[in-house]
Formats: structure tokens, sequence, C-alpha cells
């Protein structure tokens, strides 16, 4: 259930910082869009990895 919520309020932030520096997040024709979910991806592997060693 937690990994659900911060999973949401991740993706709030993100789209809020889409909209706020003008990033196109669905299909971006930007290098910066390609960046930003590059460390989307990078960002969930991360903290699976880091929840699943907490965990045990």
């Amino acid at each position: 259930m937690a990994a659900a919520l911060i999973g949401l309020l991740v993706a709030f932030l993100i789209g809020a910082a889409c909209r706020w520096f003008d990033i196109p997040a669905p299909a971006p024709p930007k290098i910066v869009g390609a960046l930003l979910v590059v460390a989307m991806t990078v960002g969930f592997v991360g903290t699976d990895w880091l929840l699943a060693r907490i965990a045990g």
C-alpha cells in the first residue's frame, strides 16, 4: 500500500514538474523530455531495488 501511495506522489510531482518546465511528458520530441523518461525509469528501478533490499 505504501509503495502505491509513494508511486502516486512521485507521479504527481513529475507531472507538476513537466507542466512547470513545459516538458512534453507523454511522447517527448525534445532531448530533455527523453531524459526525463530515462530518469523516471532509473528512479523506478532503483527504488524497487532499494525497497527489496530493505525488506530483506
